[in-house]
This record gives structure tokens, C-alpha cells and sequence, in this order.
């Protein structure tokens, strides 16, 4: 699992804190563990392979505590609430530079941070198998991962307004179906010959193999301000992986009806109407509860997690309607403290 996680300062507001290279060095985190992502005001904490999720989110949790030790105040959300356009500041890096001059104005808008989760896959037919029928539970992992209502210090209308952001990049969205591993790198190599670059990675996919860690990776969910949230979403993930791996091959639905749903679910969250698993269109709640009923009848210690984070996330809802019950509640100026609170506690 890898998350990332905004930087920010309590005596300044809670506005964006470009010390990144400072915690890092103080909090004394392994790298594999710890590290930049491509703004100044933002870590990346990544969990090794575990043999399960809890596992995997308490790494993260001793990575938040190390870093808080550290001396950062920080922030799990999609986006911050109220920076302002375009003054987002880069990590000064070879790598970093050439990512700017490639995507110049659409990576100073603002720092987005994601939550991404990689369940490992047997070989790679079967990676490309599970990965196409992930496909389908893309609107429901947005739907509940939706943590980003806010932007630029205004309400944007969406639950997942870093939804709207990222996908202004190129290589982003719904995949294609992929007929099996062969077709995969056939693509990989003719889109690398269009766009100039030769790393698979930048088939940034919402889901994707993952050849160098034997993985498949869900991408592109809002980060999270509860760890336990965080545990919900990937518990989630991990089990519909496995159902999918173990699901026969079946006809899949297209890209673009699955893209209109992750927007709905992107829009509406928690409230929206979503394609399900078998094509239906229903509210999201409705999925939640019909797949508590499929995990409650497997016996696995997986099927048993992700019941326990689909009834979380049932009760709980998601970030971004916390975020506008704090708004209601205690207004605006409540919002970051409440963030960090969660993203600490």
C-alpha cells in the first residue's frame, strides 16, 4: 500500500508546509518505507507486501506516528481545502524537472494525494484476468474513497474533486479490456511510442498490472484521514481482487459506461447511483450491503475484513462528507484542524 500525505502549518494556518526533505531526514524512515513524491509538501508512506491488510495499514500508522515525531502536522485529503491555484512548489530533482517540463502547468495546480493498494497476483494471465474485471468496482472504490469536496477554498460540488484534477493527465482513467499478458505489453509498447516514453508506469490506469512487484494496482482513491478508513478502502479492494482472479472469464462492460459511472461516484459519493459488479445501475449503499452478504458467506480471514470495512464505511461514510458535516457544524476555518486531527489520531 503507498499513501500520500500533505504537509502542513499549524502556526500558519494550516497552510501547505514545503518541508518535505526536512521530515524525511528527521523521521529516519528507511526509504522503501518513506519518501518525496514530486511536491515539496508531501510524503509518500508505503507498507512492504503483507500477508494481509491490517498488517499492511499498521505500517502505515507507525509511518504517520515516525513522521509526527518528526515534527510535521499532517494532512490525509485528496486535496488541500484552500490552497491557492498554481503555487504549488516541486521537489528540486532531475527526475522532478523533467516531470514539470513534460506536464508544466498541470502539475503546479495543486498537490493531489492518493491512496494506491497492490494485491499480489499468482502470474500474470491471471493479473490481466483480475484486472479486467476490476474494472467494474471502479465507481465503488470512488464512491467511498471520495475525500476531497473542497478546492481552492471553495466548495467544488464534487466529492472527489482531485478526481476532476488528475484527470487533465494523460494515461488516466477507466483501462481497456485486455485480451491477456501478451496484448498488455503490445499496448504498453505502442502507447510508450506515442507519448515518448519507455517505463510501463506511465500507463497511469485506475487499475493496472504492475509487472515489478507481481501486482495488481488500484490507484487513483482519494487519500484518507482515518487510518481506519484507509484499512476499510483497502480491505475492500483486496477482496474484490480475489473474487475477480477467481472469477471465470465473462463478458466485460465497456470503458466508457464504467467512466460515467466513476464520475457519478466522483460527483455524488457516498449518494451515488453506480454500476455494480453484475452491470446493474443501483445506490452504493445497496452494493455495500449485497456484497456484505456475499463476504459474510466465505470464511476467509480477507472476506472477514472486508465485511468489517464495508460496514465501516456503511456507518462512517466517507471523507468527503465528514468534511462538509465539520463545515455545517463549526465552519470553514474548522476544517484542517479537524484533518489533522483524524490523520493523527
Amino acid at each position: 500500500m503507498e499513501e500520500e500525505l500533505l504537509l502542513v502549518d499549524p502556526l500558519c494556518g494550516y497552510g501547505l508546509s514545503n518541508s518535505a526533505a526536512e521530515v524525511l531526514r528527521s523521521a529516519g524512515l528507511p526509504s522503501e518505507l518513506a519518501s518525496h513524491e514530486v511536491y515539496a509538501c508531501e510524503v509518500e508512506l508505503r507498507s512492504p507486501a503483507c500477508g494481509d491488510v491490517g498488517l499492511a495499514v499498521e505500517s502505515l500508522r507507525r509511518g504517520r506516528e515516525a513522521l509526527c515525531h518528526a515534527g510535521a502536522t499532517l494532512v490525509g485529503a485528496g486535496l488541500h481545502p484552500s490552497m491557492e491555484f498554481g503555487t504549488a512548489e516541486l521537489v528540486d530533482s532531475p527526475r522532478y524537472r523533467r516531470v514539470h517540463d513534460e506536464m508544466r502547468g498541470l502539475i503546479t495546480r495543486s498537490p493531489e494525494c492518493a491512496l494506491h493498494v497492490h494485491i499480489g497476483m499468482p502470474d500474470a494471465e491471471t493479473a490481466v484476468h483480475a484486472a479486467n474485471g476490476m474494472r467494474v468496482w471502479l465507481p465503488l472504490l470512488q464512491a467511498v474513497s471520495a475525500n476531497s469536496p473542497w478546492w481552492f477554498g471553495r466548495d467544488s460540488g464534487m466529492a472527489s474533486s482531485r478526481w476532476a484534477m488528475v484527470r487533465a493527465y494523460p494515461g488516466r482513467g477507466v483501462p481497456p479490456v485486455l485480451a491477456d499478458y501478451a496484448a498488455y505489453e503490445e499496448l504498453v509498447a505502442t502507447a510508450g511510442k506515442a507519448g515518448g516514453f519507455a517505463d510501463y508506469t506511465y500507463l497511469w490506469w485506475d487499475v493496472r498490472p504492475h509487472p515489478r512487484h507481481g501486482t495488481i494496482e488500484i490507484r487513483e482513491m482519494d487519500a484518507q484521514s482515518r487510518s481506519g478508513h484507509v484499512q476499510a478502502v483497502a480491505a475492500l479492494a483486496h477482496a474484490l481482487a480475489i473474487l475477480e482472479a477467481e472469477r471465470p472469464r465473462h463478458e466485460h462492460l465497456p470503458s466508457e459506461a464504467i467512466g460515467w459511472s466513476v464520475f457519478r461516484a466522483a460527483r455524488d459519493g457516498m449518494d451515488a447511483e453506480i454500476l455494480d459488479g453484475s452491470g446493474e445501475v443501483l445506490p452504493v449503499g445497496v452494493v455495500l450491503t449485497g456484497l456484505l452478504r456475499k463476504f459474510a458467506d466465505r470464511t476467509e480471514n480477507w472476506a472477514t475484513a472486508a465485511a468489517e470495512g464495508a460496514q465501516r464505511l456503511l456507518e462512517d461514510g466517507s471523507g468527503s462528507q465528514a468534511q462538509r458535516r465539520t463545515i455545517e457544524r463549526a465552519g470553514f476555518g474548522a476544517l484542517l484542524p479537524a484533518l489533522a486531527a483524524l490523520t493523527t489520531a
